[in-house]
């Protein structure tokens, strides 16, 4: 599909016949000779250059070392030669097509309508070119806002859409607009999207909307500024490649930020919609859309392409219509809470607060970054609370509460009330835990804060409206994860490995008819409803001169429940039903496929002894990194039959007690020839076994040692890293009110377990972790191409002729079975049409 996408967008230029990239023929049959003569003529030092950036202690240092490696080569005895152009013809009438694709219709797998519209790529040499790259910019964010405010709309006619510039070849880039849709709405969603931009075109953006773009824009370059001092060298080193390579400007990050904070108010716009005009239909456009079952056809295209065509020739397009948006998020402040406890934990360099509505605060000050502030808030209790005739109902609370507004307001205001604001509240409810996350600048704190504050106090009540979008679009993500094998394959993997718990199982269509919304927000009502059940961790550049009035008057301004019951212990939770099969599990999972593709995982039981907590909980990550390197060492590196592999440990169906053993499983997971997969299971199998029986070498510990400890440092200069650590010891078993303490002694036993590993250590701990033998217990599911019916006959025919004895009664019965089933599939199929 992607080849002949490709084909129909370069038609006319050399770039249809392949991808710049190269064939798979020329990578499998290339000779030594080939490759040897393709360096000499390509690789010449005069197209080639060297790029460090750190924080090195001696600058000049490291410029010797590059000449030291690199000054003493000799340019090749000729030129190089020119690099080829190729290029792009335009072309005024549009071009379609119609793919039919069970598995590649858009992220989700639903149906999906491309635009593309190609044009010259052009660079930025000037103040001009820039000033022109900040409209084009305020263009694709300004449409974007009114796209994702469409798809909120009653009955809308895309899910999901979205415009960008993408730069395709060397001479040309293109505007594409991509939305995802209803399994029968492709010709409505590309009629909407085609109009949204002959809308622009007539009627150009409203003063309000490019001042919230400009807003938006102003926003992500006063964080980058600020950040200035803080930028990853990656990042720098990427700019001064994208120069190199494509000629970009590195400008510095001042001049940039002062160009654009003197350029971006005398944008106007009618500057920022021109650039709709590059959206035509006449400027090179090729319209694709994607189905899992045809049911637009390509007259169907071009009759949308002529009737918006002809409405905006007669200017009967209307102009965009906005919402009412509130001035303030929180329409009258609150009273604020008082602190009634309050203590220094310098161990970790942070602060502890209880409110008065009994909400729990420790907030630490870092200067990692200058514009970061995150934090998150939970409370023991959540699904796992639920009966199971509740759970469905429930566990769409959080959904369906998205839609309708979290935080009071329906996200397409919100989005428009947030402009220019760098704040991100979301919320999460889970099995044994229900949270709410933030990251927002220190300036917008305030924000932040009070959408939390919102989420608190915001009775979601469902409106039949917004219920319906859901609920289609719930559908509609059910309709396709059944048409894509990856999920078919999930869904078997759970049902196996946690004895097809309810939990665990997928919601299917018949679960949606049974979904009650009224419980669904009141679920989701009451789980944001008390804040003494929640302990809020706070990270950041926060001066608590200005943070500390904030947070008591939004969150400590949060009314306290009258009614509320005693907020549930980590001790009071009830574990969800699972289990790992006490056997040995092998099983295919087969479906349909476009092209052939397998995958494989390999799971384990792993069980953590209460008495082995504090060292085996170490133990399991180091583990999960020495699995994952020695299999890759064997299945790549060794016999060459995988790209990478992946090790997961997953201990989230347990409950948090503080007493009971920790169950869970640890899995590996890689893709593969379908033809080896098996073969690749028992490689891995037994490596694994040899690990267990004769113990890692002295250098797999030192290099996981190395790999951890490098983590470690990056780690301690991350907000995020700090959050993490803080919350865990909050939710630790060993936590019993002193934050301190707990951190403490959860860092004293990560370097414990470092200190003491060793090979002997590791084989102990894989001998105690997971079943020892590894043969004795696990489970294998392979997903595998499903064959036609006619193909699998072939197969067995094949397989006899070969030299396989078998009695041909057998090979007659199976195809006469064969040829009943297709019978009586057909028939099946007629009866359910009739």
């Amino acid at each position: 599909m992607q080849d002949s996408h490709w084909a129909l967008l370069f038609d006319g230029s050399k770039y249809a016949e392949r991808l710049p990239i190269g064939t798979e023929k020329v990578i499998r049959t290339v000779t030594h000779e080939t490759v040897k003569r393709f360096y000499q003529k390509w690789y010449h030092l005069s197209n080639m250059a060297v790029f460090a950036v750190g924080d090195f202690p001696d600058t000049q240092a490291v410029v010797e070392l590059i000449n030291e490696h690199f000054g003493h080569k000799a340019p090749a005895p000729h030129p190089p030669p020119v690099i080829p152009e190729f290029s792009v013809p335009s072309h005024e009438e549009p071009r379609f097509s119609c793919f039919v694709e069970s598995e590649a219709a858009g992220v989700q797998k639903q149906s999906a309508v491309v635009i593309s519209c190609k044009m010259p790529a052009g660079g930025i040499k000037t103040v001009k070119d820039y000033k022109d790259s900040l409209a084009e910019s305020m263009f694709h964010c300004a449409l974007n806002q009114r796209l994702f405010k469409i798809s909120r709309r009653k009955d809308p006619p895309y899910f999901s859409c979205s415009s960008a510039a993408d730069a395709l070849v060397c001479p040309v880039k293109a505007y594409i607009m991509t939305s995802s849709c209803r399994e029968r709405g492709t010709v409505e969603a590309l009629e909407s999207m085609l109009l949204e931009v002959a809308r622009v075109r007539l009627h150009g953006f409203s003063d309000r909307e490019i001042s919230i773009v400009r807003a938006l824009m102003m926003s992500e370059m006063e964080s980058a500024y600020l950040e200035r001092d803080q930028m990853q060298s990656t990042s720098l080193r990427d700019e001064f490649l994208q120069h190199f390579l494509r000629e970009e400007p590195v400008v510095g990050i001042e001049y940039e930020a002062q160009l654009q904070k003197t350029l971006l108010p005398h944008i106007s716009s009618a500057e920022v919609a021109k650039f709709a005009e590059n959206f035509s239909t006449a400027s090179s456009c090729v319209i694709k859309i994607v189905e899992p079952r045809a049911h637009a056809s390509l007259e169907d295209l071009k009759a949308v392409v002529l009737k918006v065509n002809s409405m905006e020739e007669d200017k009967s397009i209307f102009p965009w219509d906005e919402e009412q948006i509130p001035e303030e998020i929180v329409a009258q402040a609150p009273e604020p809470g008082t602190i009634i406890a309050k203590v220094e934990h310098p161990g970790i360099g942070a602060t502890e607060m209880i409110l008065s509505n009994g909400m729990r605060i420790c907030y630490k000050y870092t200067d990692f970054l200058d514009d970061q502030v995150v934090f998150t808030g939970f409370a023991y209790g959540g699904l796992s609370e639920l009966s199971e005739a509740e759970y469905t109902s429930c566990s769409m609370g959080s959904t369906i509460a998205g839609e309708i507004g979290t935080f009071g307001y329906r996200p397409s205001v919100l989005m428009d009330m947030l402009a220019g604001k760098r704040a991100e509240v979301g919320t999460k409810v889970g099995a044994y835990m229900r949270t709410f996350s933030g990251d927002c600048s220190p300036s917008d704190l305030e924000t932040a804060l009070q959408l939390v504050y919102q989420l608190f106090t915001t009775n979601v009540e469902p409106r039949e409206e917004e219920v319906k979008i859901v609920m289609q679009m719930a559908e509609e993500a059910i309709y396709a994860q059944e048409r894509d094998p990856y999920t078919a394959f999930a869904n078997r993997v759970r049902e196996i490995n946690y004895g097809n718990s309810y939990f665990f199982k997928p919601i299917r269509i018949s679960d949606l008819k049974k979904v009650d919304p009224i419980r669904a927000c009141e679920y989701f009502n009451n789980c944001f409803k008390d804040p003494s059940a929640f302990t809020v961790v706070i990270v950041g550049k926060i001066d608590p001169a200005i943070s500390l009035p904030l947070v008591l008057q939004y969150l400590g301004g949060i009314p306290r429940v009258q009614d509320a019951t005693q907020p549930l212990s980590r001790d009071d939770l009830r574990g969800l039903p699972f289990k790992f099969p006490a056997t040995i599990i092998r099983e295919v999972v087969r479906s349909p496929m476009v092209e052939a593709q397998c995958f494989v995982q390999l799971a384990f039981p792993v069980v953590l002894k209460n008495t082995m907590m504090t060292e085996d909980i170490h133990y399991v990550g180091f583990l999960s990194k020495l699995l994952e390197t020695k299999i890759m060492q064997v299945l790549r590196f060794k016999y060459g039959q995988i790209y990478s592999v992946n090790v997961a440990v997953f201990l989230g169906g347990n409950k948090p007690s503080r007493t009971g053993d920790v169950r869970g499983d640890i899995s590996v997971n890689f893709s593969c020839d379908p033809d080896i997969s098996s073969k690749l299971v028992d490689f891995v199998l037994e490596e694994i076994s040899c690990l267990q029986t004769e113990g890692p070498s002295e250098e797999d510990v030192l290099s996981i040692l190395e790999i951890e400890q490098r983590a470690h440092e990056n780690g301690l200069q991350e907000n995020y890293f700090w959050l993490d650590r803080i919350l865990r010891s909050y939710q630790s078993r060993l936590f019993s009110g002193d934050i301190g303490s707990t951190f403490a002694f959860q860092e004293e036993g990560r370097i414990k377990v470092r200190d003491a590993l060793t090979p002997q250590s590791m084989q102990s701990a894989l001998q105690r972790v997971i079943p020892f033998p590894c043969r004795k217990q696990y489970t294998v599911v392979i997903l595998m191409p499903k064959s036609s019916c006619w193909a699998s006959v072939k197969s067995m025919l094949s397989w006899s002729s070969n030299g396989v004895s078998r009695d041909a009664k057998i090979l007659a019965g199976m195809a006469g079975a064969l040829v009943l089933a297709v019978s009586l599939w057909r028939y099946s199929r007629s009866s359910l049409k009739s």
